[in-house]
């Protein structure tokens, strides 16, 4: 149990730092910038499904799924 949470805080930084890439990428002008802009949402929401599963698992560890 111990080691899942520790997974859900480790991944909820990964999705806080990949945000905190894409609010950086929206400031930047180069010609590449929609191309990261969208890889870095892609990724965003593939983060945020991760984290997802990993909260889903640990309430069916502590028995909310009964």
């Amino acid at each position: 149990m111990q080691a899942m949470q520790i997974l859900f805080y480790v991944s909820l930084a990964g999705v806080f730092f990949i945000l905190m890439l894409g609010i950086v990428n929206l400031a930047r002008t180069d010609p590449d910038q929609p191309s990261r802009s969208n890889k870095l949402m892609r990724l965003r929401v593939i983060a945020q499904a991760i984290v997802v599963a990993i909260v889903c698992v640990i309430g069916w560890m502590m028995g909310a799924f009964s």
